[in-house]
């Protein structure tokens, strides 16, 4: 008796590079994602200190991303952080031109 064929061949091709054996593109999640976007919302909610170490490690993050092939999952994650931690930097900066600025009015 004939033993009964789906349609597909007996074994799966070698994937490209970058591509999974069911054919789609492997996926992946960068190592410092949740890290980036904790520090991005604790430097606008406690310290603002922790802006610049977001929006450091997120550049970094960003640049091992797009250096490396198939899909990023957590690439949302790390773009939030890093804006968490621009915008609390410009805060920062904001409040030191300030401190800087009633320190020369007072003297």
């Amino acid at each position: 008796m004939p033993k009964p064929t789906s349609g597909m061949p007996p074994y799966a091709p070698y994937p490209g590079y970058g591509e999974t054996a069911r054919g789609g593109w492997a996926t992946w999640q960068h190592p410092s994602g949740t890290t980036v976007m904790v520090l991005g919302i604790l430097s606008l909610v406690f310290c603002g200190l922790l802006g610049p170490v977001a929006w450091i490690m997120g550049n970094r993050a960003m640049r091992e991303i797009s250096q490396r092939s198939g899909t990023c999952t957590n690439q949302s994650q790390i773009v939030a952080g890093r804006i968490c931690g621009m915008i609390a930097s410009a805060i920062l900066a904001l409040g030191l031109v300030g401190l800087i600025l009633l320190v020369a009015a007072g003297s």
